[in-house]
C-alpha cells in the first residue's frame, strides 16, 4: 500500500507559482484577446463613420454646389438682362434720336421749293394713282398753296398719259393745321377715303418700314433672329 507523502512548504509555495503564472498567462491571453476584438470592432465602427461621414459631406457639397451653379445662373442671367436692356435702351435713344433730327430737316427741305415742288408732285401722283377717280380733294397749308397748286398741275399731266383725266381740287376751306410740316392729303370717294401724305405720316411710315434695315444698318445682323423675310 503506497503511501502519501505530505508536501513540504517549499512544494506548496511552488505549485502556487506555477497555479500563480499560469493564471496570470491565461488573463494576459484573454485580455489580448478581448483587445483584439475591441481594436477589431473600433476599426470597423470607425470606418463606417467615416463612410457615413464622407457620404453626408459629399451629399452637403454636391447640395451646396448645385445652390451655387444655380445661384450662377441666375446672376448671369440677370447681369445679361439688365446688360441687353441697357443696349436695346441706349439703341432705342439713338434711334429716336435720328427720327428727331430728320424731322427737325423737313422745314429745311420744304425751303427749296423747286425740290418740294417735285416731292409734293410725287406725293400727289401717290395718293391719285391710290384712289384712281376722276375727282379729287386735296388739302395742304395755307402756306404751301402756291406751290402745292404747281405740284398738282404737273401731276394732272402725268397722271393723264396713263390714266385719263382727273380733276383735282384744292380745298382751301379746309387747310392743313399750319404748324403741320407740310405735304397733302389726297381726298376721294365723296370724302371717305384719303390718302394721308403729309411729311409727318410719310416719315411715320418710313419709322415703321425702313426700321429693320436702319437696325442693320446702324447694329448689324441679329445673331439671334431665326427667320428673316
Amino acid at each position: 500500500m503506497s503511501q502519501i507523502h505530505a508536501m513540504s512548504d517549499d512544494q506548496v509555495a511552488g505549485e502556487l507559482k506555477k497555479m500563480t503564472a499560469f493564471i496570470r498567462q491565461e488573463a494576459v491571453e484573454k485580455a489580448k484577446e478581448i483587445q483584439n476584438k475591441a481594436d477589431e470592432e473600433f476599426a470597423i465602427e470607425k470606418s463606417r463613420l467615416v463612410r457615413s461621414e464622407t457620404a453626408s459631406i459629399d451629399a452637403s457639397y454636391e447640395k451646396k454646389f448645385k445652390q451655387a451653379s444655380m445661384s450662377q445662373q441666375i446672376t448671369k442671367s440677370t447681369v445679361a438682362n439688365k446688360s441687353r436692356l441697357r443696349i436695346l435702351s441706349a439703341r432705342q435713344e439713338l434711334l429716336d434720336d435720328l427720327f428727331e433730327q430728320t424731322s427737325g430737316k423737313l422745314d429745311a427741305a420744304i425751303k427749296d421749293k423747286k425740290r418740294y415742288e417735285a416731292t409734293l408732285k410725287g406725293l400727289i401722283l401717290e395718293g391719285l394713282y391710290a384712289l384712281n377717280e376722276s375727282k379729287v380733294e386735296l388739302k395742304a397749308r395755307k402756306a404751301d398753296y402756291g406751290v402745292v397748286r404747281k405740284a398738282i398741275e404737273s401731276a394732272q399731266k402725268e397722271y393723264k398719259k396713263t390714266n385719263g383725266e382727273v380733276e383735282v381740287v384744292l380745298n382751301e376751306s379746309d387747310p392743313l393745321p399750319e404748324g403741320s410740316a407740310g405735304g397733302v392729303i389726297i381726298v376721294g370717294g365723296n370724302g371717305k377715303i384719303d390718302v394721308n401724305n403729309t411729311l409727318e405720316e410719310r416719315l411715320r411710315l418710313l419709322e415703321t418700314d425702313a426700321l429693320p434695315s436702319i437696325r442693320v444698318s446702324l447694329f448689324g445682323e441679329n445673331q439671334n433672329r431665326k427667320f428673316h423675310d
